[in-house]
């Protein structure tokens, strides 16, 4: 692990490669799963306050079990989610005509519709945050789904980080990020030597 703020950062977020292949994948990880993805808890009010122009890209089922649900739901395990449709796919997931699963909300920010552009945990992924009362535990996530980013990543050799880079920085801050740069650079020296 690597301390940077009041992160600890697992290894892998360093070693392993990764680039999503939507082509490949369909965007499968807004379709299955047991759970919808992590809201943090600022994001609600965020979501509300899209969710008028956003449900405008929504599909009926989703609207219906948003609308059932409520905008995030409390999962089993206790966390804030995003609603699913049928325990299936993400409630905000639209789907283009070759059905690849896509977020409502990025596609209303895209077209400049809103401001807030999708939950963080989404941004994020393939990273998962733990958060633990003195700092937040930032691993790399494997699932079998994202084989064909992998063989990208490895393929394209970019590091989970560096893939997610813009998602960090909403997150933590540009000056988490060029800790995180100087981290992976003292790595592979002691890779090297």
């Amino acid at each position: 692990m690597i301390e940077i703020g009041k992160t600890l950062v697992s290894l892998e977020v360093f070693e392993k490669k990764f680039v999503c292949d939507l082509a490949a994948c369909k965007g499968a990880c807004c379709v299955h799963g047991d759970a919808g993805a992590p809201v943090e808890d600022h994001e609600i009010g965020e979501m509300e306050e899209s969710l008028e122009m956003v449900r405008t890209y929504m599909r009926p089922e989703g609207i219906a079990a948003m609308e059932k649900q409520g905008t995030v739901v409390i999962d089993d395990d206790g966390d804030v989610t995003t609603p699913l449709v049928n325990n299936a796919e993400c409630a905000y997931a639209i789907f283009d005509l070759d059905g690849t699963a896509k977020c409502a909300f990025e596609q209303a920010y895209r077209d400049g519709k809103t401001k807030f552009y999708k939950p963080v945990s989404c941004h994020l992924y393939p990273i998962r945050i733990k958060t633990y009362a003195r700092f937040e535990a930032v691993n790399y996530d494997r699932w079998d789904i994202c084989k064909p980013a992998c063989d990208c990543g490895e393929k394209l050799s970019v590091p989970v980080f560096r893939f997610v880079k813009n998602a960090l920085v909403r997150k933590y801050g540009e000056a988490w990020f060029v800790q995180a740069e100087a981290a992976a650079a003292l790595l592979a020296q002691e890779k090297d030597v």
